[in-house]
């Protein structure tokens, strides 16, 4: 037994009835961080914590005539606009955060993968070139029989109420690659199930790495949204923590 309150019943007995036990709602949150695929450490990414410090003020983007600061509050807008969006319909309009290396799109799109998590909604993360080579691992002949098989690992993908695809980036894509892809993001456009992306490509030359028809298809479900930055933030936070270690 796991539960003191329940006997891991799932309910416990008042008065004539019973109640459902806090353990189900745990258990079942447990199971959706656990089916999300989140990595442990961005579990803790969270909008509320979402720094801006990063993003200067005095920095111009020459396209925009914005300042890295303002722009980063417009794709953190979007994020908390994307959660509301998403709980009230599921079929929403995705996101795509754009920007170089270090710039913080992962950790926006995970703060948005928690928040609906917390909201018990259904979530998949998938770095693009793991899940890539998680397909491709099925062609092994010396594979276990019950290991997931292609169309496990693209079924997941194509249904997870949201799906959250990171590192959209500058890989060597072949005619293979492309076609994988291309079949998640057109079920999910066809089905009009959201996906969040980030890509360290612009919008305008995604096709160039991705083909026309999945960049078509991409633009047309997702809104894109751009993050920049002077220095690398993941670089600046390694020296923060290694200044306090020294203190």
């Amino acid at each position: 037994m796991n539960c003191r309150f329940c006997g891991d019943r799932g309910f416990i007995l008042k008065g004539e009835g019973a109640v459902s036990c806090k353990c189900v709602k745990e258990k079942a949150r447990a199971k959706l961080i656990k089916d999300s695929r989140m990595p442990l450490s961005f579990l803790k990414c969270n909008l509320d914590n979402f720094s801006f410090k990063y993003y200067s003020k005095n920095c111009i983007d020459l396209e925009t005539g914005i300042s890295y600061y303002d722009i980063a509050r417009l794709a953190f807008q979007a994020a908390g606009g994307f959660v509301s969006s998403f709980v009230k319909d599921p079929h929403t309009d995705g996101l795509l955060f754009t920007g170089q290396v270090g710039s913080g799109k992962t950790y926006l799109a995970c703060c948005i993968a928690n928040a609906l998590l917390k909201k018990g909604k259904g979530v998949l993360f998938a770095v693009v070139p793991d899940l890539l080579d998680e397909i491709r691992s099925t062609y092994d002949p010396g594979r276990s029989s019950g290991e997931l098989t292609e169309f496990d690992h693209v079924e997941r993908a194509r249904q997870a109420p949201l799906l959250v695809l990171d590192d959209l980036g500058a890989h060597n894509y072949t005619d293979w690659t492309r076609n994988k892809i291309y079949s998640i993001i057109n079920y999910r456009l066809n089905h009009r199930l959201p996906v969040v992306a980030t890509t360290n490509i612009s919008p305008e030359n995604l096709e160039g790495y991705l083909g026309e028809r999945t960049t078509s298809r991409l633009l047309e479900m997702c809104r894109p949204y751009r993050l920049l930055v002077d220095l690398d933030i993941r670089a600046v936070q390694r020296k923060e923590k290694d200044s306090r270690m020294m203190r």
